[in-house]
């Protein structure tokens, strides 16, 4: 036996490295999932229905891979905290039991998971909580610990299987920075993507592994719209890190929900795989690897493909559905609790054509509980609705999807017309004739409209469709942008005075920077925009809209009316078959 007592450590390094590396041909196989948003059971919690696609199915999927080939490594890309009453239920109600979603991935035997963005927006309490349940690391090598200057999460982690070494690299969209309260990430800084990919790949290649693979919350923008110079985008980073930042392998990534599966070459010509697996469980990204030693170079080679994988293809495991059956018997419940009764049915296909019972329901609850002068709301899902009759739990998820804060800041009447002007001019268009289109829809290259399903497509998110409330106003939009909003005074008769300060109620993720509306629109800058909160609640606005409802007993939505389009008889016939071509004839 080879005595090593008086081996140099660098030599004694090589030489188990060398010891490790690879000979002959192996084989392995990397799944990711991502975005799950709470999609753990095949079941919809908030329009009360099966899902044809859930963890469930996928781990269907991963147990048949498993059953052929022990060689599999299972990664998640994040935001998987937020979504589903499902895992809002464990994040704040029922805080002592083990998490659903630790509790479903230990079982599935995933080997990392990078965090997300909404997994940040649960808070401290929560994500800390999660990540010591959690049998394997939690990765975001540019979330940095503000006290020690390190990272608050796992950097990277090292996987083996079949004797092949595989290094995963995690990183997180900065963008939380500018759209998240602080207090949600208290003694952390998210940092630039490129930058700290480039610092941690010297430290990774001297873990000598065989492959290295990316795991980034953050989109990807096409190769044709890649070079190596291209502007670097954080909420499409990962072709700027592939092209710029050699030695990865496969970068999978997440938080935009689009499917990629593409080849990319880098600045030093090497090949790398993107790919991402959308959201909500509907799809699988699959990579399969072989490695073998290259017998002229004496390095290895790599043949690396990418497939997208259906879920919906795939049955729920009964195994899967078995254990968590408890878990879900007592969401269910949770979400249908009821709270109140409603006098109307309410949808939100209305919110983009004028003033709605759907909306107006935010606004009237947002100014309940500030005592604010306006409101901004938007929908916050596309198209849901709020049937008549009993209101419960579940319903108020419809009403609004995301856990944020509510704030209440100071504005001029200057800076909340110019906000205004900047949200409408994301919704519209400028009218000539009434056969010109009214909404801003997705076209393709040659500015057709663009159908999927039968059903065209905004261009912006209905997050970002900001109203308001506690003004009367119109929207001219034979008028410029920048030219359409008259505010004829305040709802309750008084004089609107540009020059006046006015308290706003605001979202979390709309006063921290979020779509752009404070900093494009009314030219606040976040620094000061900070400085303008008076005050935020504690809990997430969906908590306080519960408990409200709760109190009142019974509700009686109907828009307000404060709004309108402009001049009608432009507008008139573009509502109608705009209508029909956002949600078709039903």
């Amino acid at each position: 036996m080879m005595k090593m007592r008086n081996i140099p450590v660098i030599v004694l390094a090589i030489l188990l490295s060398v010891s490790c590396s690879i000979t002959g041909k192996r084989q392995l196989t990397i799944i990711e999932t991502t975005d799950i948003h709470g999609v753990v059971l095949p079941y919809d919690y908030v329009e009360k229905k099966e899902l044809k696609a859930s963890l469930a199915s996928v781990y269907t999927y991963i147990k048949g891979i498993r059953s052929e080939n022990k060689s599999l490594v299972l990664l998640d890309d994040g935001d998987n905290l937020q979504g589903q009453p499902a895992v809002y239920y464990y994040n704040f109600t029922d805080t002592t039991s083990a998490h659903l979603l630790s509790e479903a991935f230990n079982f599935m035997q995933y080997d990392a998971v990078t965090t997300g963005n909404h997994d940040v927006e649960t808070g401290h309490s929560v994500y800390d909580r999660i990540r010591k349940e959690y049998k394997f690391p939690m990765l975001a090598a540019n979330a940095v610990d503000l006290k020690t200057g390190k990272p608050y999460f796992t950097p990277y982690t090292i996987i083996k299987r079949n004797g092949i070494k595989i290094a995963v690299l995690g990183l997180v969209t900065q963008t939380i920075n500018n759209t998240l309260p602080s207090e949600l990430y208290e003694g952390i800084e998210f940092r630039d993507l490129l930058e700290t990919a480039q610092e941690w790949m010297p430290v990774i290649k001297n873990e000598n592994p065989d492959l290295i693979v990316g795991l980034f919350h953050t989109g990807f923008n096409s190769p044709e719209s890649v070079s190596g110079n291209r502007e670097y985008d954080d909420e499409k980073g990962a072709e700027s890190i592939a092209v710029k930042v050699p030695g990865f392998d496969i970068i999978f990534t997440g938080h935009d929900h689009k499917l990629a599966n593409e080849k990319i070459v880098n600045i030093e010509g090497d090949t790398i795989l993107v790919m991402n697996a959308g959201s909500r469980a509907m799809n699988i990204a699959r990579a399969d690897i072989i490695i073998e030693r290259d017998r002229k170079s004496k390095g290895l080679k790599k043949t690396i493909n990418g497939s997208l994988v259906k879920v919906s293809d795939y049955e729920p495991d009964k195994e899967f559905i078995a254990k968590f059956s408890a878990y879900h018997n007592t969401v269910l419940d949770y979400v249908n609790e009821v709270i109140g009764q409603s006098g109307e049915t309410v949808s939100s296909r209305e919110s983009y054509f004028g003033s709605s019972a759907f909306v107006d329901m935010i606004h009237k609850l947002q100014l309940e509980l500030t005592k604010a002068d306006i409101s901004f709301a938007a929908p916050l899902s596309f198209d849901v609705s709020i049937e008549k009759g009993p209101v419960t739990v579940g319903d108020m998820f419809k009403l609004y999807r995301f856990e944020n804060m509510l704030y209440t800041i100071t504005m001029t009447g200057t800076e909340i017309l110019n906000y205004l002007e900047f949200s409408y001019d994301g919704w519209y268009n400028t009218m000539k004739s009434a056969d010109d289109p009214l909404l801003k829809f997705r076209t393709d290259k040659s500015g057709k409209v663009l159908i999927t399903d039968g059903k065209a497509w905004l261009r912006n998110p209905a997050y970002n469709f900001d109203s308001a409330a506690g003004i009367d106003y119109t929207v001219d939009l034979s008028k410029p942008e920048g030219e359409r909003i008259k505010i004829a005074g305040m709802t309750n008769g008084d004089t609107f005075i540009p020059e006046k300060k006015y308290t706003v109620a605001v979202n979390s993720y709309r006063a921290n920077g979020g779509g752009g509306h404070f900093r494009e629109g009314a030219g606040i800058k976040k620094n000061e925009l900070l400085s303008r909160k008076i005050r935020s609640t504690d809990r997430d606005l969906r908590f306080y809209m519960i408990e409200s409802i709760r109190k009142m007993g019974n509700i009686d939505p109907a828009p307000n009316g404060n709004w309108k389009l402009i001049p009608e008889n432009l507008t008139g016939k573009a509502v109608k078959k705009e209508y029909e071509l956002l949600f078709g004839n039903d």
